[in-house]
Formats: structure tokens, sequence, C-alpha cells
């Protein structure tokens, strides 16, 4: 059943070590750098029971009211259902949170589709994920996802350095295996549990290697250790950077130091090939609230730039016109992406509803790969001021209030401390230490960008172009023979295939 926000507040321990700025937090729901989070994270929570929030964000089946973001998605209905309670939910807030649950729950969803292959190993493995979704969907559980390791010398095998720059398994037990090593994981320091899993394929020669793992982990277990970068709220006045106040996600790395995960948890265990099926196959659900998060924050920066350019009436400009148009069309291929990505949806093996993964992929990409330009072309709409208009402190002061009143006001409809916090919204949106983070957080949040064209690459259907130009060139049958992947390809390419008849036909092969 949905929690509250005071559940999901009691369910953090406070015996957590968790550690910022070099000293121990004691309450996270209560550290400065923490708590804006967590409260929107429990206001999230409380906004399930309340009307009207309650119709968009819940749903009802067999008597139980559920999260909808965590709803298993049999139907396109399903999609637009949770398309529309994630843009209310931020709508709600009045920003972009991207770690809240439903953007992780997804990657469990691609192991069910998986089972087959996690059977393979141990049938207890292919029961334990189906047992979690039920677990998270029943308990409203706030699970992260925890995918990179230190890494450390990556030219060399994890076997050939220190064995904990990647997370592994040292050894087995009766109530579970004990694992070392670390992740990086956002919101760590104040969620629930955590889907734990290799990033690489790289697991050197050995087939049942301990590093390719994979679990859900108890952020409250013993043995665990938080250590968090430095937040960005406190650093300023809210009323001069009004969204790193409010909406930074603190980053942690998670330090697993000989963590028992019980067997239940265990969701693969040396088992490469499991592992590989699962990093195929990762994102197939989770890149939809993904790339939604991004198109809210397009909406951002398209509202920010078109206020500033319209308070002093350069939106009557052919050159400014283009500019916001570019950012239209940029919003609108996301959203394009995902509007056709469910449209031309189609069942997974385990039966659910699964976004087209050429177009979703496809879209990734292109949100991805030209935010950058996007973010720059908004600095330029907004202009200069974003960047030397002073602080609301000097707007309150008698000294300088007077002369900051009489230049930053234009009109009747805008008076100075309007204009004052639209430029502070857009400075702490598009120039701050945040904004920065932010833009950084977004191109790698899915894997670096090299990984979402090899995704591209996978998925796409190319024998449709070929066939057309074989007919249209009138080439021979020779020519349309399978292509072939030497071993040295699959090594690198193999674990970025989503498309599950692809995978079907590389693992008969194989």
């Amino acid at each position: 059943m949905i929690r509250t926000g005071s559940e999901y507040l009691a369910s953090l321990s406070a015996g957590r070590e968790v550690y910022v700025n070099g000293e121990r937090v004691r309450d996270v729901s209560g550290h400065p750098q923490f708590k804006p989070l967590v409260d929107i994270r429990a206001r999230i929570y409380d906004m399930q029971h309340q009307a009207p929030h309650a119709d968009l964000m819940t749903y009802t089946e067999a008597g139980e009211v559920s999260a909808m973001g965590y709803k298993l998605p049999y139907s396109q209905a399903d999609w637009w259902a949770k398309r529309r309670a994630t843009d209310h939910m931020m709508n709600e807030i009045g920003g972009v949170v991207t770690r809240v649950g439903d953007e992780t729950v997804g990657e469990m969803w691609s192991l069910l589709d998986g089972a087959d292959v996690l059977g393979e190993l141990d049938p207890q493995f292919a029961g334990n994920i189906r047992t979690h979704i039920d677990t998270v969907l029943r308990q409203d559980l706030f699970q992260v996802s925890a995918n990179t390791d230190p890494k450390g010398d990556r030219s060399r095998p994890p076997q050939d350095q220190d064995p904990d720059m990647l997370l592994h398994v040292v050894r087995e037990t009766d109530a579970g295996i004990i694992v070392r090593g670390a992740k990086f994981e956002t919101a760590a320091a104040y969620a629930n549990q955590a889907f734990t899993k290799p990033t690489i394929a790289n697991w050197g020669e050995e087939e049942m290697s301990p590093y390719a793992v994979g679990f859900i982990c108890d952020l409250n277990a013993p043995g665990l250790k938080f250590i968090c970068r430095t937040g960005f709220a406190g650093r300023a006045p809210a009323a001069d950077y009004p969204l790193a106040n409010r909406f930074d996600e603190i980053d942690t790395l998670v330090v697993f130091d000989d963590v028992l995960i019980p067997w239940e948890n265990v969701l693969f265990y040396r088992h490469t090939r499991a592992a590989m099926f699962m990093r195929a196959t990762l994102h197939r659900y989770s890149a939809f609230p993904f790339l939604q998060r991004i198109l809210k924050q397009t909406d951002m920066m398209i509202g920010a730039a078109l206020f500033n350019v319209r308070q002093t009436g350069l939106d009557r400009e052919q050159g400014v016109q283009e500019k916001l148009s570019t950012l239209a069309c940029y919003r609108e291929g996301i959203n394009a992406h995902l509007t056709a990505s469910v449209a031309l949806a189609e069942k997974s093996p385990a039966g659910l509803m699964m976004p087209n993964q050429s177009l979703l992929y496809a879209g990734r990409v292109q949100a991805c790969s030209q935010l950058p330009a996007m973010v720059q072309l908004t600095r330029d709409l907004c202009g200069g001021q974003v960047c030397v208009t002073p602080d609301a402190a000097s707007f309150a002061s008698d000294d300088t209030g007077p002369w900051l009143e009489k230049y930053y006001t234009l009109n009747d409809e805008w008076v100075a401390e309007d204009r004052r916090k639209l430029l502070a919204f857009a400075r702490d949106l598009l120039n701050s230490d945040y904004a920065g983070h932010r833009l950084s957080f977004q191109l790698f949040a899915q894997s670096p960008p090299h990984t979402h064209l090899a995704a591209v690459y996978q998925n796409f259907d190319w024998d449709g172009p070929m066939a057309f130009v074989k007919h249209a060139a009138d080439l021979s049958d020779t020519v349309m023979g399978p292509r072939t992947t030497s071993k040295a390809d699959s090594a690198v390419t193999d674990w970025h295939i989503s498309d599950p008849k692809i995978i079907a036909r590389r693992m008969a092969a194989e």
C-alpha cells in the first residue's frame, strides 16, 4: 500500500554511516544539505493520499492502492498514465527530480523479461526478481540504482589490480553472499534500497566470475558507509539560488565493507551470461522516465528564456524567434520520441508493454547529445543580466535597494523584484555550480554517451533500408547475407543489445 511521508522518514535508519564534508551525519532528514530532497520525497508520498493528486499518482487493483510509477506496464494506457503522473508530480513540486524511484524500478522489469536466463543458474534467482518487484510495489519503497564502480585502471582486468575497485563477492555463507567494493549512487543516503549490478562486460576469462553479481541491497544493512559529495543547498541564500537550495540530489560513494546480501535478495551471481543480459536490457523501460525528466528540464529553459525576452519586447525580433523555435524543436523532438515509443510499443518476453526500443534510444541520444547546445542557446536568450545581477540582499538594502528598484523596474507588469527572481532562477538553472553538475549528470546518468549510440546501433532495424536499396539498385541476393560479428566485436557490443529478438538470436547462436 502507498506510504505516507512520515512513514518514509521513519524508514531512514539513524544508524547509517553517512558522511559529508568529512563529518558524520546523524540524521539525514534534518541535515541542511539532505533535508530539501528528503522533504520533497516525503511530500511526493503524501501527495499520493491527497486530492487532486491521488487520482493521477495512484491506481487501485484488487482493493489495494499503489503508486502509478511502480505499476507494471501491460498496456499503452499504463504508459500514458505514468507520464501524466510524472508530469503532475514535477509541476506540483516546481522542479525536476531525477531519483524518486519510478525511474529505477524499470531496471528490475528488464530482469523479469530475462527470467529464463536467470533460471539457468538457479530457479530461485528468477523467483527473487518477481518477489522484489512485488515488494517495491506493495511496500512503496524508495529504490535507487547502483551502477558505477570506482573502476581503477580500466586497461587492466579487475583480477590484475586491487580487487575492490569493482564490487565482487568475497565468500558465500548459508545466509547469503558477502560483498566488498564500492558503488556511486545518487540519493542513496536517503533511499531505502538499491538495485546493485555490474557496469562492465569484461570479467576476464572467468565464466563464473565473482564480479558478475546483481542484488537488492537494503541501505540500512550493516557494513555500508555513505561518503557523499558536498551538496549545493545552503551555500548561498535560497533567494539567489532557488533550484540549488531545493533540488540538489546528493551523490554518494557507497562503500560495501563485507556486507551480507541474503540469498533471497540475490538476482544473479557468478553467471556472466546473466550479467550481460542484464546490461543489455537495463534501460529498456527506465530510459522513458529519464527522457521525460530532460523534457521537463527543457520546459524550464524555454520558460526562462521566453520570460526574459518578452519582458523587454525582444520576442518580436526574428532572430530571437528563430532561437526560441530551435528550443521548441528540441523539446518536441524529445516529446515525439516518447510519444512514438509508446504508440509503437511491443510486448516484451514477460508480457509487459515495452516502449519501441529504437525510437526510445534514438530519443535519448538526441536529448543528451544536444542538451549542452540547448543550455548555451538559453543563456544567449536570457542575456548578460543573468550573470551580472546583484543578489537579493542588495535589492533589500536601504542603501542599494532604491537604485536597483529604479534600474530593474521596466513597467507596471515587470517590477524589480519579479525581474530579480526571474534572473536568479535563470542563473541557477544555467550558470551555477548546480547547473553545471546537472548538465554533467544528465550526460552520464544512463551510461556514457558512446553507449547511448551503441544501443541505437544494436536496436535499429538496419534490414529495412538495406532491403529498399537492394530493390532500388537491383542488387543480387548474395549481398544480403547475414552480418557476421567477430568475437572482438561481440565482446564490445553484445551487452548494449536491448531488442529481445536480437538477444534471442545471439544466445541461440552461442
